[in-house]
């Protein structure tokens, strides 16, 4: 893996942000640099790019990019559904809605559905618990979720890959 020469610039606008020395603490846009140009997850390869080009071991950035669930270690679909299960989102039935995500889309937790649209994924506190049970889809929030709400986010999901192709 490689970065385009406009990623490059962007990583060296990031690192200048901080002190001299300190270009760790780029990390974390720097992998969602990476996750962008490398099809939405991290490869082994691509964090060792991004170890390399801020100067640190590759296990400093194993270490950050396993322990936040922003970051996809492996393929995902085009939409990822970041279901919050902490406390707040089950008491208000995020089992039951992960179950009838799973169902639907005839998915396990950490799968793709076949045609590459779909990634489940389970997700800590997102911070919205007056809205569970929700769940995160890139920067959007989607919240007081029904299975009526989830059967329209996936049609719309559906309507607009087939738009976009």
């Amino acid at each position: 893996m490689t970065f385009s020469e406009e990623r490059l610039n962007k990583v060296r606008e990031i690192v200048a942000r901080y002190p001299e020395g300190k270009q760790k603490s780029a990390l974390l846009p720097v992998l969602h640099l990476a996750q962008d140009a490398n099809g939405g997850w991290l490869s082994a390869e691509a964090m060792d790019y991004v170890a390399g080009l801020l100067q640190l071991t590759s296990i400093e950035v194993y270490e950050v990019a396993t322990f936040y669930s922003m970051y996809n270690l492996k393929p995902v679909g085009r939409y990822v559904f970041e279901v919050c299960q902490t406390g707040p989102c089950m008491l208000r039935g995020s089992d039951d809605i992960i179950a009838y995500i799973k169902e639907t889309l005839n998915i396990g937790v950490g799968e793709t559905t076949a045609d590459g649209l779909f990634t489940l994924k389970l997700v800590e506190c997102l911070g919205a618990c007056g809205y569970a049970p929700m769940m995160q889809m890139g920067p959007i929030y989607k919240e007081h979720l029904t299975k009526e709400k989830v059967d329209a986010i996936i049609a719309e999901c559906r309507a607009n890959a087939v738009q976009n192709n």
